[in-house]
């Protein structure tokens, strides 16, 4: 019996250590690139190790485009992120804390109406979006990239619900003995304990808005007001020679931040998403 549970522990081990390598090899074959030359890069070999190192790939990729450099398009993308993940953060948190927290007149409407919208795929509201920006005269700017997130996010007030369900209803009882108005048991009884799911609701929202392409593709029109990834994009072009290297190392350089954010908060985050289906 003991040597059956000692194989299947080495196979387990083994087949997770498998598909762990499968899903992280893209990636470390992009940082691997961005050491390497054009022609190493299109010969598509599978080696890790570059030929000739070129750290030359980094200082071509900071350089940018038109005399912007990728410190620009990082800052761009760094305040535009941030700025929208505190939006998502208040606003979510505070229309869960309405929705789970405080008995009001057609408050069941209002909830149906937040979850229709997670079944709406944001192609739908794409195109409307747009027109209600460039009427109200935000177009070309960061407005349309940010104000939406200070209107609550339906994905993460869902999920800040479901993690206040796990706060006793005692506790606002006591506060509302004291003479706390709902603001205050908000501010310094709530918020605090939802620590968890603020925190996977950072990381969440800090990695989908760096990556976002398609909003900065729609709502930006010069250079100077680029992001990383339209950045990163512009070093393909049709018309002319790729550079496959620059693009790979400004490409590592983006995974930074993210990976940072993760490796800080990793333990919220797991205690977030392990405590966010509690019922009270």
């Amino acid at each position: 019996m003991k040597e059956k549970k000692l194989i299947r522990k080495i196979l387990y081990h083994v087949l997770v250590l498998g598909f762990g390598v499968i899903m992280i090899y893209p990636v470390l074959w992009m940082i691997s690139g961005s050491f390497k030359d054009n022609a190493e890069i299109l010969r598509g070999t599978l080696a890790l190790i570059p030929k000739e190192p070129k750290l030359s790939n980094y200082a071509t990729g900071w350089k940018g485009f038109g005399g912007t450099t990728f410190a620009t398009f990082f800052r761009n993308s760094f305040f535009i992120t941030v700025v929208a993940t505190f939006g998502t953060v208040l606003s979510s948190s505070l229309v869960a804390y309405s929705l789970s927290r405080i008995r009001f007149r057609g408050r069941t409407f209002w909830f149906t109406c937040m979850l229709l919208t997670m079944m709406l795929p944001g192609q739908v509201i794409m195109i409307p979006q747009y027109l209600i920006y460039y009427r109200l005269g935000l177009v070309p700017g960061y407005v349309p990239l940010i104000l939406p997130y200070f209107c609550g996010q339906a994905f993460f007030i869902y999920q800040m619900m479901q993690f206040m369900k796990g706060i006793p209803l005692e506790l606002d009882e006591a506060a509302k003995i004291d003479g706390c108005s709902k603001y205050r048991i908000y501010s310094t009884i709530i918020l605090p304990l939802l620590k968890p799911a603020v925190v996977t609701t950072v990381i969440i929202q800090f990695y989908w808005k760096w990556d976002d392409y398609m909003g900065p593709l729609l709502y930006l029109s010069r250079p100077q007001s680029y992001t990383a990834s339209i950045a990163i994009k512009l070093f393909a072009d049709s018309a002319s020679v790729t550079d496959y290297g620059a693009m790979f190392a400004m490409s590592t350089l983006s995974l930074i931040p993210v990976f940072l954010i993760f490796l800080i908060f990793n333990r919220y985050l797991v205690q977030g998403i392990g405590t966010s289906g509690l019922k009270g």
